[in-house]
């Protein structure tokens, strides 16, 4: 194909992508999602199109830029540093012109601005050092060996077998281990090694007869072709100023060490001459575990296990006597006894074993008369514990390879790890990842076994059952995804489309044949999705508290992520209850309840409100109904304040009019916003509580229940006893800091885009 028709197919292919983002209603939704796949597909079949493909994107970028049309900004930027992880002829004038263009983004607002610094970080070192971005990929998405770079990742697929039908989870399983069944090591390793000498050699390297040689080559033999490139490629990535051409001379010599000097000679003068097609260098998608979801506990067990490995760690003596107790449930923890020759007496204390007191203060004095305590606490730093540490912005050693500000949290422990959980399913699947979360979080209060070392990144595909012409439930159980796609117009094109498609694949007829070479689309959507999308939303986790009818039972704690739904039961109260009743109440429809919440006032002061009236049901919605802008999805640098915090209230209160024809009600729907609120029942009638639209989170025979931001785990005066304060330092602690909110990250391609 001539280079002008190789261009006007490419630009074809990149306006339909543009096309598809701008219309409000594609015409083919069974294309959905299909243009940006099909391009890369165009590109990895024959690499020679990369640099023209880099061209085309710049050239719709800079337009964007001057046209202002920030809306399909992110999308092409996604797409072309994708396409220049992958691709081995990129000339450094290219990357230099991107870098110039992602540095003028940095004038914009977020995200653009965020993302912009991300891949400026990332093209500054790989023009000096072409191929490290697909190396360090490479290796540490499918757990290669390297003492230079030592990142670890991995992706885990959790499917509930109760919301997503068993010919999904079977399709998707097939998918997954007919594409990786031929990611061996070894061909992992060829393809660093013959990346890396063709991004940095160009036209000079033998493609074909180097791809040959390496084919033919033993084990030893690739694993120490391997080592050398990724020591050169490392070594001088990691220097401050690196030098592209002083990276050619010490690839060339490995090139000439593994091809023979003779040969060498001879690529090099067949580099004059016109090659025939480049042969295809394929990016091996990231290492991921299939998982069936069971209960809340299966997240954390999963984390603790990826992190036993005890090859691949490197622990100080505390975070190992952590990491022994970190696997435990709680109630099989148990304190290991060890032969103290203390006397218990602080006075026969040495001063070095802890911080001496001032000579002559108080404390000195009362040591004689003083038993020390039978246990010793650990003092954490205090900024460890905090939320901002856990989330965070995404750490740029994923990227660039060194850790960054959340890199090291303890002296001589660095993030290795990181841990891209997947979920599919609907609302209902984010609900009880939601209180795994919850679970997680206040276990690493206890125990600190993965905060320092592991990196968790939580993504999300929606799977909806398919939709039935008399059921409106399909749109309710999608609600969160559909504010993502409003929130990120490039997660609703790429990520919202794969529904249709994978419904398709589970109707497929199942192949066992793992042998023929296919085009897996959902697993590259997948693949793309975890790869690129590093720009979190966050979502506000909320606590009820439940009390019920009968008082000998205990009040139950709950949280939800999307939705409370109220309902009024038909049964009533107990005769020998003590719980209050209103005398004189006629019945009707809908029970009288008593509704205590705090009205969200601009100002954020506190006033609240206390109403009576007759009600058919409740809904209380943690989501936006048709914005993005809404204060509870922010960064943690900016976490809200409780008050800034909403809840979308709606009431279906029942109005009874009276007129010669006698009584009549009527139904009427009262909305609200709020951060805290009470229900009570005032008459006989009961609630049922429906928590994330999940059957299986139901609560019936309700008195009375309180709603309000879940905060932290280690917050306020939890964070206070994790630190080993005293009552005195506990109560101005507490006076000084304010219980932050448990915030939930999902990440998608470029967070909210204002």
């Amino acid at each position: 194909m001539e280079s002008s028709d190789v261009d006007l197919d490419l630009q074809r292919s990149v306006h339909a992508v543009l096309r598809e983002l701008s219309a409000q209603a594609p015409a083919l939704p069974s294309n959905q999602g299909m243009w940006r796949w099909s391009l890369h597909k165009k590109v990895e079949r024959d690499p020679g199109k990369s640099p023209a493909l880099v061209r085309i994107l710049l050239r719709e970028l800079e337009k964007a830029e001057s046209e202002d049309a920030r809306h399909v900004i992110i999308p092409l930027l996604h797409t072309l540093m994708y396409v220049l992880t992958k691709a081995t002829g990129i000339t450094e004038e290219l990357h230099q012109r991107t870098y110039a263009f992602c540095t003028r983004l940095l004038t914009l607002p977020a995200p653009y601005c965020t993302i912009a610094l991300d891949c400026a970080i990332r093209l500054k070192t790989e023009t000096a050092v072409p191929g490290t971005l697909y190396q360090r990929l490479v290796i540490a998405e499918q757990n290669l060996t390297s003492e230079l770079y030592p990142y670890r990742e991995r992706v885990f697929l959790f499917v509930d077998p109760e919301l997503v039908s068993p010919s999904v989870c079977s399709a998707l399983l097939l998918e997954i281990e007919a594409a990786q069944g031929q990611q061996t090591p070894e061909a992992c390793m060829r393809h660093v090694v013959s990346h890396a000498l063709q991004a940095a050699l160009g036209e000079a390297c033998e493609a074909g007869m180097l791809q040959k040689k390496l084919q033919t080559s033993s084990r030893r033999a690739l694993e120490r072709y391997f080592h050398a490139v990724v020591a050169a490629v490392e070594q001088m990535a990691s220097e401050p100023s690196p030098s592209r051409e002083g990276h050619l001379e010490r690839l060339e010599e490995i090139y000439c060490s593994l091809l023979g000097p003779a040969e060498a000679a001879r690529g090099r003068c067949v580099g004059d001459r016109p090659q025939a097609r480049l042969p295809s260098i394929p990016l091996p998608s990231p290492h991921i575990t299939f998982h069936l979801w069971t209960d809340e506990e299966q997240l954390w067990e999963e984390l603790v296990l990826f992190l036993r490995l005890r090859s691949q760690l490197r622990l100080s003596a505390d975070l190992e006597a952590l990491d022994l107790q970190g696997f435990l449930p709680d109630r099989e923890l148990a304190r290991a006894s060890v032969l103290s020759t203390d006397s218990g007496i602080e006075r026969d204390l040495p001063w070095g074993a802890d911080e001496p007191p001032t000579p002559g203060s108080p404390e000195v004095e009362r040591a004689g008369l003083q038993r020390r305590g039978g246990i010793k606490k650990r003092v954490w730093p205090p900024d460890i514990l905090m939320p901002g540490i856990w989330d965070g912005p995404p750490g740029l050693h994923r990227r660039i390879g060194r850790p960054s500000g959340d890199g090291e949290l303890l002296p001589g422990v660095s993030r290795l790890h990181t841990a891209r959980v997947l979920v599919l399913g609907d609302d209902r699947m984010l609900g009880r990842l939601a209180r795994a979360y919850h679970s997680l979080r206040k276990r690493e209060t206890q125990k600190f076994c993965l905060t320092p070392r592991l990196s968790l990144q939580l993504y999300y595909i929606p799977v909806l059952a398919p939709e039935k012409p008399t059921a409106s439930r399909h749109s309710e159980l999608g609600e969160l995804a559909a504010f993502l796609g409003r929130a990120d117009p490039w997660y609703e094109s790429v990520v919202n489309t794969l529904c249709p498609a994978i419904r398709k694949l589970a109707e497929m007829p199942l192949s066992l044949d793992t042998s023929q070479t296919v085009d897996p689309f959902i697993l590259d959507a997948i693949t793309y999705y975890v790869r690129m999308g590093t720009q979190p939303i966050y979502f506000q986790i909320y606590a009820v508290k439940i009390f019920f009818s009968d008082l000998s039972q205990d009040p139950a704690e709950d949280i939800f992520l999307t939705e409370l739904k109220v309902k009024i039961q038909d049964s009533k109260f107990p005769r020998d209850s003590l719980s209050p009743r209103r005398r004189g109440v006629a019945e009707g429809p809908g029970a009288e309840l008593s509704i205590c919440y705090q009205k969200a006032l601009l100002s954020h002061r506190t006033r609240e409100v206390t109403v009576s009236l007759r009600a058919a049901g409740l809904v209380l919605k943690a989501l936006p109904a048709g914005d993005t802008e809404g204060p509870t999805h922010c960064p943690p640098t900016a976490a809200p304040d409780i008050d800034h915090t909403c809840l979308n209230i709606s009431v279906t209160e029942v109005v009874k009019t009276s007129n010669l024809a006698g009584r009549s009600f009527s139904m009427v729907t009262n909305t609200f916003r709020t951060a805290n609120i009470q229900i009570q029942s005032q008459d006989q009638r009961l609630l049922t509580l429906l928590l994330d639209k999940d059957s299986c989170r139901m609560y019936r025979d309700v008195a009375r229940f309180e709603v309000a931001p879940c905060p932290e785990p280690c917050s306020g005066a939890q964070k206070s006893k994790a630190l080993g304060l005293s009552s005195h330092q506990e109560e101005m602690e507490r006076t000084k800091a304010k219980a932050k909110p448990l915030l939930m990250p999902i990440n998608t391609f470029s967070g909210i885009v204002q």
